[in-house]
């Protein structure tokens, strides 16, 4: 048996990172790259296994889920009133939720970080996007982004994309027939995996298996990042649980990181500052965990909004059969999109359109969890395969202080720590916005002539599992957690990066917004560490 890696703590560490996805890994690589000694502290393991027998382990029956969720270390509760499945996209461990992520990577529009000023609901951001811009650019070709410049309702943009674009699927030309007869507009979808090779992976071959795992390699995880923070000289320690932080005699600064190491020992890793970047639910249970005389209600949460606001993309869709071959179930990512319904429309909450590149029966899982054999399997795939269209949308869901992450004090993990509880529901106007996103479905389906076969809408929704909003940015301390530059308000040098920041939500995947945050985060922790 290999010996168990180093897991104690490092000697005057600049930086303590808590999570390793892809704020925490991008966060590490800048300013380990500057100079500063890092130690990024990650929850779960490391997945250094063959991508291709984690992908066997997904499709196989039996064989269990290939990022190793759930169980006592990953209890949750959900006393809201709507069930809100927390593990059922999640992953701890070196990479994070990259590991198994669709990869689409959209910037904000201008109006979502100016929502309350231009129709009175959600709120306005302490930036804008022009503040978010030259992030954005970087954000891309850290992550490699895959896009062209069609898009009329896209943010303005100076730098081209850093990859060609991949081009329209054979199921998008059957829907951009329908499309152009409805005057709706449909252009490329950026995504964050090689149209070509880039940043030493290889281009994209084919496998259609984006989520839950990319043998090739081609998509982008925060593995990539963690590698390089690693090589420019930060300690990255896996399996190390962060169960609190602990700060100072006046309460201003975050002396150490307490953590757990699978041996059950116990460790302190001090630093000069310290980063969260393990995502909307586990930087507030963390936080929550954190009391102490001095912060009662959990640390950096004077305000009392630590888990509030938290907020979720919901998803809206509609598939069914064609008669006509549809090649669905070729391209494991979405190459087309509409975003004419996203800006200034009736309800405001932003629409995304999505021309799903995945419908129907998968041949492969359908033949080995069959109970048939032989010609009659061969049949059955015959006439169920390749015959299906589906459209989705992500509809926004705008902040609610009564939507929030709190603490459930009579389950815990294995550890013995109270688990997080998730208090979430759907209000009248984001179902009114997920009806308007079924009735734009339905008019392609129907001009398409499609044998709808299902359809997910205002009452069986579900989320996106992109959890935003509960340490939200402001000017204001009363009514914010961070600042502009994400820092917590009430302690000097305690940082969050990632999507728990965002005080709306929009209606587009939240990853390159994430990585623009961090990158812009790091300007800033590198001048105090400078």
């Amino acid at each position: 048996m290999a010996d168990e890696p180093d897991r104690a703590p490092v000697a005057d560490a600049d930086v303590c990172i808590v999570g390793a996805g892809p704020a925490g890994g991008i966060v590490a690589h800048q300013l380990a790259e500057s100079g500063a000694n890092v130690v990024v502290l990650e929850a779960g393991p490391r997945f250094d296994g063959d991508r291709r027998e984690q992908l066997e382990r997904h499709i196989r029956p039996g064989l269990g889920n290939p990022w190793e969720m759930g169980g006592p270390r990953d209890e949750f509760s959900s006393s809201g009133e709507s069930f809100y499945p927390l593990n059922a996209a999640r992953v701890k461990g070196v990479g994070g939720t990259t590991l198994h992520w669709q990869g689409m990577v959209m910037r904000l529009h201008e109006r979502d970080f100016e929502l309350d000023s231009r129709h009175g609901v959600g709120a306005d951001w302490p930036i804008g996007y022009d503040d978010l811009k030259p992030h954005y650019a970087e954000a891309e070709r850290e992550l490699g982004v895959a896009g062209a410049v069609d898009n009329p309702y896209a943010p303005s943009r100076d730098d081209p994309f850093p990859l060609p674009a991949f081009p329209p699927s054979h199921s998008d030309s059957i829907f951009a027939e329908a499309c152009k007869r409805l005057e709706l507009d449909m252009h490329s979808a950026p995504s964050a995996r090689n149209s070509e090779p880039y940043d030493g992976r290889s281009s994209c071959v084919g496998f259609g298996t984006c989520k839950p795992v990319c043998p090739s390699g081609a998509k982008y995880t925060a593995e990539s990042h963690i590698e390089k923070a690693e090589a420019a000289g930060a300690r990255v320690i896996d399996r190390a649980r962060v169960r609190r932080l602990e700060h100072d005699d006046s309460g201003e600064r975050v002396v150490a990181a307490a953590y757990t190491t699978p041996d059950g020992q116990s460790h302190r890793q001090k630093a000069a500052q310290f980063v969260l970047a393990c995502g909307g639910v586990e930087n507030v249970r963390l936080l929550l965990l954190s009391e102490s005389d001095r912060y009662p209600d959990g640390l950096a949460n004077s305000s009392g909004l630590v888990g509030r606001y938290f907020m979720d993309h919901l998803f809206a869709g509609m598939g069914g059969r064609l008669d006509r071959p549809t090649r669905q179930n070729h391209v494991g990512f979405n190459t087309s999109e509409c975003h004419q319904f996203y800006d200034d429309t009736d309800p405001v909450n932003g629409v995304k359109l999505e021309f799903l590149n995945y419908a129907g029966p998968s041949p492969v899982i359908d033949s080995l969890h069959a109970d048939t054999w032989g010609d009659e399997l061969l049949a059955q795939l015959d006439e169920d395969y390749g015959t299906h269209v589906s459209m989705g949308a992500l509809v926004e869901q705008f902040p609610r202080e009564d939507n929030y992450v709190g603490l459930d004090g009579e389950t815990t993990d294995d550890l013995g720590d109270p688990v997080p509880d998730v208090h979430w529901s759907v209000d009248d106007q984001t179902k009114a916005a997920l009806k308007r996103a079924n009735e734009i479905q339905a008019s392609v389906m129907d001009e398409l002539g499609v044998d709808v076969e299902w359809t997910v809408g205002p009452d069986n929704t579900g989320p996106a599992f992109h959890h935003m909003g509960t340490t939200r940015m402001g000017d204001d301390p009363d009514s914010s957690v961070v600042d502009a530059e994400c820092r917590t308000h009430d302690l000097q040098n305690l940082w969050i990066s990632g999507s728990s920041v965002f005080p709306t939500g929009g209606a587009m995947n939240p990853t390159l917004t994430i990585a623009a945050l961090a990158l812009r985060l790091a300007d800033s922790v590198r001048q105090r560490v400078a």
